[in-house]
């Protein structure tokens, strides 16, 4: 019960870092930075997709916009944002004593994680050469921790590179943990003239990081960035031996969730949501805004909270 316990709160840091921690009045207290909190860890939440584009940049157009309302506001709280979005350029918004703090949380989360995918590594036969799914691997389990330590380390790294430290990396700089892929994925990729993604050929270069981490093993930023270099890979724009650079903007699409629950709410919009085949996930079909309300909704106006009816 235990064990299950830390994955599901690894699962939460994963894609939402520390958000779970937040007190309920921190968001009443700083609606917009609540929103964009609200909003991308939402957006990191959603499930992913069985395509070879890649994954959706969470941080939209939508995120950004309310990132830079919160940037134009003097009395944000960027403490609360750094719980989620732990960047360079939120982290140097902090003080001192709470870049600090968050150095201690995330290194003590990269331990965590690390001892577990120890435990699942030595109790299962990876290909560490190329990280395709055999028979007989926990790839959920796996996939789950390494989410939770590759978030972990990014963070840390960030928060090592705002409060002016990353120097640190020179005498020990873990890895990155590689996810398993699936067979099936793999084979599409090779079908099309794709392979293996270049970080798979860098971690097997490297000591596996929990031996880093307990001190087993040696690994220094020379020698991550050594790896990088034979495969091919920037170091520092990939984020092995600094802050990951920054993705282009996400351009904001209608999912199938996102109609669900405005469908709970607003069963107008959701209507004309689904007229416009949002509920597909897929690019919305013509205009919105000359999408006419179905004759079956009921569109009476609702109630206040005290009875009488909004104008």
């Amino acid at each position: 019960m235990a064990v299950e316990q830390a994955k599901r709160q690894l699962t939460m840091v994963a894609r939402a870092g520390f958000a779970a921690g937040i007190d309920r009045s921190a968001f009443l207290a700083d609606p917009w930075a609540g929103c964009f909190v609200a909003y991308l860890t939402a957006k990191r939440k959603l499930r992913r997709e069985f395509t070879l584009a890649g994954r959706d940049n969470p941080y939209d157009d939508i995120a950004d916009l309310l990132f830079q309302r919160c940037a134009a506001d003097s009395a944000t709280d960027w403490w609360m944002i750094a719980q989620a979005y732990p960047t360079t350029s939120v982290l140097a918004r902090l003080a001192d004593a709470q870049r600090g703090e968050l150095l201690g949380r995330w290194w003590t989360t990269m331990r965590q994680v690390a001892a577990l995918l120890k435990r699942v590594w030595s109790a299962s036969e990876f290909d560490q050469a190329t990280m395709v799914v055999r028979r007989g691997n926990d790839s959920s389990t796996w996939n789950l921790l390494c989410g939770a330590y590759n978030a972990a380390r990014a963070a840390w790294i960030a928060t090592l590179d705002a409060a002016g430290s990353l120097a640190l990396l020179d005498a020990s700089c873990p890895g990155k943990s590689m996810m398993l892929i699936a067979a099936d994925l793999a084979a599409w990729h090779r079908s099309t003239g794709g392979g293996l993604h270049p970080d798979v050929g860098v971690w097997a270069r490297l000591p596996l990081p929990w031996d880093v981490l307990d001190g087993t093993a040696t690994c220094t930023r020379a020698d991550v960035e050594a790896a990088c270099g034979d495969g091919g890979v920037d170091p520092v724009l990939s984020g092995w031996s600094g802050p990951r650079a920054q993705g282009a903007v996400g351009t904001f699409r209608a999912t199938p969730e996102l109609v669900h629950g405005v469908s709970i709410v607003d069963p107008v919009w959701a209507s004309i949501l689904r007229a416009a085949e949002a509920f597909s996930g897929g690019n919305i079909k013509g205009g919105l805004e000359s999408s006419l309300i179905p004759a079956d909704v009921v569109v009476s106006g609702l109630p206040e909270p005290g009875g009488h009816p909004r104008p």
